[in-house]
This record gives structure tokens, sequence and C-alpha cells, in this order.
């Protein structure tokens, strides 16, 4: 993220949103990652995070259990989330919008207005520079999960890195 971004309207913070499709798997892992990464870091009042679905299959619900699980065993809870479904206020709202992978990008996109296409990126595009989805694991096995977990983390950390330097450069 560049330093002449938006910031929410909310000076010295910034606004991130995770989203894949039903966000019960992905992006809920995604935020329990980022905001454990925010609180080692000290930054977790300086950033707004969230995560929702491009689909309203699964609003309500909690998170997969085997994405509860696959973060219960890095020690990060994520029991408490809640699915929903990206609104169009979202679009106003986060400075970040990460999709998971490239079928969510274009659906954020096409729900976008024009203007704000600027604030949504594919996640491993904009963290590792490779144009490359997050696997979905709902079909597949537990171990799925866990090298979902791996990538995120990865890419959760080259983005506390980023946001962390300019969170900590001085504001005029």
């Amino acid at each position: 993220m560049d330093s002449s971004a938006s910031h929410g309207g909310k000076k010295g913070s910034i606004s991130v949103l995770f989203v894949c499709m039903g966000n019960i798997c992905r992006s809920p892992l995604a935020e329990g990652i980022f905001r454990q990464c925010l609180r080692d870091a000290g930054l977790e009042a300086q950033v707004d995070v969230d995560s929702a679905g491009t689909g309203n299959w699964h609003a309500g619900d909690p998170p997969d259990p085997r994405s509860v699980e696959t973060a219960a065993g890095h020690g990060i809870d994520i029991t408490m989330q809640r699915a929903r479904q990206v609104e169009p206020e979202d679009y106003e709202r986060f400075d970040l919008i990460f999709a998971m992978d490239r079928s969510n990008e274009a659906t954020l996109k096409a729900h976008a207005p024009s203007s704000r296409h600027g604030r949504i990126h594919l996640f491993l595009e904009h963290t590792m520079g490779t144009r490359a989805d997050i696997p979905d694991p709902y079909y597949g096995g537990d171990d799925g999960f866990e090298n979902v977990y791996q990538l995120l983390r990865e890419g959760c950390q080259v983005l506390l890195e980023r946001l962390g330097a300019e969170l900590r450069q001085p504001r005029g």
C-alpha cells in the first residue's frame, strides 16, 4: 500500500478486508492470522480488520470447523467470527480489500464502483508478488487447510511489515 492511500477517514488507521467465496474457510483464517500478527506487533489498535464472502450462503455461520481447528493449532481463536456477505459500504469503508482468488477478485470488481477498484487486490499478488490463488480447501482434506494457513501466514507477515512501516511513520 502506498502512503498516498486514503485511510477510511480515521487518522492513523488502516482498514483491511479479506474476502473469499463463503467467508467460512480462507477469509476467516486470514482475518485471524492478521489480527494475531497485529497483536504481536503492538499495532492492533491502528488497523481495522474484517472478513466477508462474495456469496451469502453461510451468512451468520461460524467458520468451517476445519478452519477453526487449524487456527487453534497455531494458537489463534476464530470461533467468535460469523460469516457475512460483502456489502456496498465495504468498498468505502476498507482501504485494502484482499480477494483470496481471481474469481472473487473479479466478482468484487464487478460490484465495486470503478473509483474503488484500486482498493481491491489479489492477496498473493499484493503480498508475495505472484498472481496466484489461495486454494479453496473446502472440498479437500485437512491438509488443505494447513496449506492455506501457511500461505496466508506468509502473506500476512509481508502485509504486516508494509503496513507497520507506514503506521510508524510520523503524519503531518
